[in-house]
């Protein structure tokens, strides 16, 4: 039920991001609920998905400035840092993504439920959709990769033309 009430949250939070941002509400909703935008994620053209993650930008960049978290989020960046794997528990690939807005943001992605992205190197452009959680460095993007257990949204990266989900 958390998961249900957070996403619900987050869509409303997104769809006052979309209002104070004078955004089309439902391109932002489409950031907001993944299915949809999972569904049509193929058939965009190269102008949606990059206006679909400006969008994501300007929704991480709002959640961090008021301490938001479990916003699911479509986006991309640079790779600006390769940190080593979080082996504790759940086994994480670890890389800091640079937004075109400067922002900074850890992504934390499972790579005991997906596969690692291959040959990952500083300057590289990474895609994703995942969920945005608040830290004081700028934010956390996880859950990006499947739900076993279908009680979260899938969420995924994209490398070198390679989804992983």
């Amino acid at each position: 039920m958390k998961n249900k009430t957070n996403l619900t949250i987050g869509g409303v939070i997104a769809l006052l991001v979309a209002a104070y941002f004078g955004l089309d509400t439902q391109q932002e909703n489409a950031a907001v609920q993944p299915s949809t935008t999972q569904s049509k994620f193929n058939s965009k053209t190269s102008q949606e998905i990059s206006s679909a993650q400006q969008n994501g930008t300007r929704v991480i960049e709002h959640a961090f400035k008021n301490k938001l978290s479990d916003i699911q989020v479509e986006g991309a960046g640079k790779v600006v840092a390769i940190l080593p794997d979080d082996n504790e528990g759940s086994r994480h690939q670890k890389f800091i993504l640079e937004l075109e807005n400067g922002q900074t943001i850890l992504v934390a992605h499972n790579i005991d439920l997906a596969s690692r992205l291959h040959n990952l190197n500083k300057g590289d452009r990474v895609e994703f959709f995942g969920e945005y959680e608040y830290s004081a460095k700028g934010g956390v993007i996880h859950w990006t990769h499947h739900d076993p257990r279908k009680k979260h949204p899938d969420g995924w990266l994209k490398h070198n033309g390679k989804t992983v989900k």
